[in-house]
């Protein structure tokens, strides 16, 4: 066994304590990302899938809904949730899908080439 004294004992410490906190933080977000997958899996199977949320004031929401394959409009406050009405899919503008959400990858990418265009102009 090695005994560590002074200086070597403190930068030892500071090893240690500093791998505990990366391991912590590993874990947590392991288990983040396994919890959001699962949460994903459960709701993936239902007929009700919110398309849309728009905020309109602290705690009031106008959120587009899919319910089978209708669509609808609802109010949703603190306390209550109102339906505002039916929506004809044809009356839809562009993607409301989930799908076609951009990951951080493609928001990079198109502000990248947005700067580079502004550069040359």
């Amino acid at each position: 066994m090695i005994i560590l004294t002074g200086k070597a004992d403190s930068y030892a410490q500071f090893i240690t304590v500093l791998f505990i906190f990366v391991a912590v933080l590993a874990v947590t977000a392991l288990v983040t990302k396994w919890i959001a997958g699962y949460q994903k899996q459960q709701g993936a199977a239902g007929n009700i899938e919110v398309r849309e949320t728009v905020r309109i004031a602290n705690n009031k929401y106008i959120q587009l809904v899919r319910i089978g394959e209708s669509y609808f409009a609802i109010a949703v406050c603190k306390d209550t949730v109102t339906a505002l009405g039916q929506i004809p899919a044809e009356q839809l503008k562009g993607k409301t899908t989930l799908e076609s959400t951009s990951g951080f990858r493609e928001l990079l990418e198109r502000a990248a080439k947005k700067e580079n265009e502004e550069k040359d102009h």
